[in-house]
């Protein structure tokens, strides 16, 4: 593998498939894991993984964008010197953060899960996954390091290795651990997941050897090109001017992640539930429901990363006219392309479960989630829009207020008896919905950007006859197997939906030729 260059839109479309790869890829350790362990080991697993997010987040949250940014500018001089000392800077910032952390970490274990979380069970687990702190901390530079040389490819192939020993190590692992019981499993489970960091850190780790074998091979070729070091600064002030504010906004996403995990914990034991079945509904609806309403998210992601320039360069040349008409094709699309997800997740919630997870004790959830979900999927191009419009502390304002709501209804909601688990359905729902009409009232009041409510009542007239379709075929059972039954009503009633979707124009032949490996039948 050669070091090159790619284009933006080459890198961002490199990533973007690897990280489209990586979402379809990692759902299958979803559907497996409950089936092994279930929901009640995914619950260990959930109280745990919000402790890693905010320790990843702290150790290494904007070093990598600093990092990115830092090479970029040293490459464009030609300056390897400090392209070298970037790095090694940026490594010591994070190992020594990482290195603390674990040390804090393995010191506050028993605290953690005996006071902090409501299953002394996360114990194992907890301990498990300390080494990652360290191998993402050195990943992550080494991430933004090739990021600054506009060189996509390693990390992409680092982040699909990563999730190809992940998920065959963690299933692996909690089935050989399984038969010692749920904690032992989901401590297996978390070893998986660090045998994947590792795995990925080795490819970089090679890539990184390539790249200083073909830097001295160019210096000795061409001795000039190494120029004499400019003035520069502190490196790590440069570096931390950068990843705290990057760090800082992250963090409150983090947090309210853990908090949400902690309180969601400890109000169902306020409502009377046991600790076993509290575990079990809080791994329901993190491991298993959230990840479902997420799926379909994997597109707005890619529509949030085209935006940010397409925006960020209309408005530097004050093109409201082209700002109005990227927001209004990001938004359509992810309108147009959610909305049959959410319907069927909404009206198969039960065999949907049942045929991913083997239990349906959850679709209650995902039934009472999906109708909200569409507000998520169009929260991505509005925050992207946020941020190329240079408005990123109006977008933390709306996450934080969204947070601090959702948090609130949690602790009052999910300890009464008469709500439980679906208190906290209820508060995330409600976050949703606040988030994404914050970012939304932004967005117009910077830009004057409305919808068409036509397409909004054309999505809504598609999806009710696509709902009629798809329960009609259903109800019929015209297969042997309930699992053929749900794929052919799911087919036809999204094939029904489509073809009303083109008759009443709200995608026509471009919008379809942009489709990949079909789209040239279009064009």
């Amino acid at each position: 593998m050669s070091m090159r260059k790619q284009s933006f839109i080459q890198g961002a479309m490199i990533l973007l498939a690897a990280g489209l790869l990586n979402r379809l890829l990692g759902f299958v350790p979803r559907v497996i894991l409950p089936r092994m362990i279930g929901a009640e080991g995914v619950g260990i697993i959930q109280l745990v993984y919000p402790f890693l997010i905010v320790l990843l987040t702290i150790i290494a949250g904007g070093l990598p964008l600093a990092v990115a940014k830092l090479v970029a500018e040293a490459e464009s001089r030609g300056d390897l010197t400090v392209i070298k000392r970037i790095v090694r800077h940026a490594m010591t910032l994070a190992g020594t953060a990482s290195l603390a952390a674990s040390a804090i970490c393995l010191g506050l274990a028993d605290w953690v899960a005996t006071a902090v979380m409501t299953d002394p069970r996360v114990h194992t687990a907890f301990l498990t996954m300390i080494p990652v702190l360290p191998l993402v901390a050195v990943s992550s530079i080494w991430r933004g390091y090739f990021q600054g040389k506009q060189n996509m490819i390693p990390t992409a192939f680092s982040s699909t290795t990563e999730t190809l020993v992940r998920i065959a190590l963690t299933l692996l692992l909690a089935a050989l651990f399984a038969p010692l019981g749920l904690e032992a499993a989901a401590a297996g489970a978390m070893l998986g997941m660090v045998a994947g960091e590792a795995a990925g850190l080795i490819v970089l780790w090679r890539q990184v050897a390539v790249d200083r074998k073909l830097e001295a091979a160019e210096q000795r070729r061409n001795p000039a090109g190494d120029l004499p070091s400019v003035a520069y600064g502190s490196v790590y002030r440069k570096l931390i001017g950068i990843a705290l504010p990057v760090t800082g906004s992250r963090l409150i996403g983090s947090l309210s992640y853990l908090l949400e995990s902690v309180l969601t914990a400890r109000s169902l034991a306020t409502a009377g539930l046991t600790t076993a079945v509290a575990t079990a509904q809080y791994g329901a609806l993190q491991g298993m429901v959230i990840p479902l309403l997420l799926l379909p998210g994997a597109l707005t992601y890619s529509l949030a990363v085209s935006l940010v320039p397409s925006l960020s360069e209309s408005a530097a040349l004050g093109d409201w006219a082209a700002i109005h008409k990227r927001l209004h094709q990001s938004m359509r699309i992810a309108v147009v392309t959610g909305a049959p997800f959410i319907a069927l997740m909404g009206l198969m919630a039960e065999p949907i479960c049942q045929l991913l997870y083997g239990d349906d004790s959850m679709a209650g959830m995902l039934r009472w989630l999906a109708p909200i979900a569409v507000f998520l999927y169009m929260q991505a191009p509005l925050q992207a829009a946020l941020q190329a419009l240079n408005r990123p502390g109006t977008a933390l304002f709306n996450t934080f207020a969204g947070a601090a709501v959702k948090l609130a209804l949690i602790v009052q909601l999910a300890t009464q008896p008469e709500f439980g688990i679906i208190g906290a359905v209820i508060a995330i729902g409600v976050n949703m919905v606040l988030v994404t009409l914050l970012h939304w009232i932004s967005v117009a009041r910077l830009t004057g950007f409305r919808m068409l409510p036509t397409d909004f009542i054309k999505v809504a007239g598609a999806l009710f006859i696509m709902s009629a379709v798809a329960l009609w075929i259903w109800n019929r059972r015209f297969l042997p197997h309930d699992s053929l039954n749900l794929a052919s009503s799911a087919l036809a009633a999204v094939l029904v939906y489509v073809l009303l979707l083109i008759t009443m124009k709200l995608i026509d032949r471009h919008d379809a030729a942009r489709i990949p490996l079909i789209g040239r039948l279009f064009r």
